[in-house]
């Protein structure tokens, strides 16, 4: 029996040729094939500048200190989210603080978010959950009412559309995974897109060790042409050569594969249609559906979870809310009953598969044994 995961990567011989052709060159690392991914991302979400990373959760750390997150500030985002949105909050010295989702789209909820602002707040950073596109206009005004910087993190969103307007334009700054799962790989990887010249540099500046060779920004005066000058505390974040090639070539299948990720969500949400135990994701015409998190009752969920597992369906549950990590309870306090919405979402969701290369066929197989046990 073909087991069936939740999500699974799609590699055609374009991609292996296209990293092969790396290989046989001259540059792994910090080459062209870096700057023609960037240049291409760009232009696909339709900003200034893109900004590679090597994985999602750099990208994040990368747009928080470029938004100036620093100690004593705090980031306002979802508790429901994987533990790297609120993580890289606090590797800048800053405090995440949560607010709870809309149950309606399991994104930030713009209204109790509003409620959490304090004059500390530096960045609040909504999740675009399961590639459903998260009310990044809200939270802007929000934001420009009390000087806050919107940082979208839209990890599972690449592709999104809001009306005509691509997921990664409108915050101020827009992180992305190519994490296996996601809808491209680079086998690991991440980028964040700007309209910013400034936000592009300090990005650029932070993912290479803080070191800059551009002498026009130097503070000090060179004392030769290998001179460079490191003028803040940066990481190794950079994205090989590599790891770009693949992105590269995968990104011409992006919107191939949406439409396929569309369809199967549609497919599914057909299947579904009469079973009144089950709730489908929200509907938008611009989602992307990274994942397909379906609802079922919270006291059979791991009953259902675990006779999928027996029929080769291998479902995840996206996520436990970060408040209730081990590590978030200790050192904030957090407890559950916090944020009631996050944690009924998470009591009662799977993520079933959801990706390019499943047919019809494992669809309905899929949903039929979902109904089997649901009815």
């Amino acid at each position: 029996m073909k087991t069936l995961s939740y999500g699974h990567q799609y590699i055609d011989e374009e991609d292996i040729k296209a990293v092969a052709e790396v290989l046989r060159g001259d540059w792994l690392s910090q080459g062209p094939s870096v700057e023609a991914f960037e240049n291409a991302f760009a232009d696909y979400v339709g900003t200034r500048h893109a900004v590679a990373f090597s994985n999602g959760t750099a990208a994040l750390h990368g747009a928080y200190f470029a938004a100036g997150a620093s100690r004593g500030d705090e980031v306002l985002t979802s508790p429901l989210t994987f533990a790297a949105t609120a993580n890289a909050a606090l590797y800048t010295g800053a405090v995440p603080v949560f607010a709870d989702i809309d149950p309606a789209t399991a994104c930030l909820d713009p209204e109790k978010t509003a409620e959490k602002i304090t004059p500390v707040t530096k960045v609040i950073a909504p999740v675009s959950f399961a590639g459903y596109p998260a009310d990044v206009p809200a939270f802007l005004e929000i934001a420009r009412s009390c000087g806050a910087v919107v940082v979208e993190d839209a990890c599972h969103a690449l592709g999104a559309c809001r009306g005509s307007v691509r997921v990664g334009k409108e915050a101020d700054l827009t992180a992305f995974s190519f994490h296996p799962v996601k809808h491209i790989t680079t086998g690991e990887g991440g980028m964040v897109t700007t309209d910013s010249d400034e936000y592009a540099r300090r990005l650029r500046l932070f993912r290479s060790h803080g070191i800059t060779k551009d002498r026009d920004t130097m503070k000090d005066e060179p004392d030769g042409p290998w001179f460079t000058e490191m003028q803040v505390l940066g990481y190794n974040y950079r994205l090989s050569d590599i790891h770009s090639a693949l992105g590269l070539s995968q990104l011409k299948k992006l919107d191939q594969f949406v439409r396929r990720r569309k369809s199967i969500a549609a497919l599914y949400d057909s299947l579904f249609e009469g079973v009144s135990s089950l709730l489908v994701p929200p509907q938008h015409e611009g989602h992307s559906y990274h994942l397909y998190p379906l609802r079922f009752p919270a006291e059979r969920r791991r009953e259902i979870f675990e006779e999928l597992r027996t029929r080769g369906i291998r479902g995840m549950v996206h996520y436990p809310p970060v408040h209730l990590h081990y590590f978030y309870r200790q050192e904030f306090g957090w407890k559950r009953g916090d944020f009631p919405c996050s944690e009924e979402f998470y009591s009662r969701v799977i993520s079933i598969p959801m990706y390019y290369g499943l047919s019809d066929d494992d669809v309905r197989r899929v949903a039929g044994e979902i109904r089997s046990l649901s009815e």
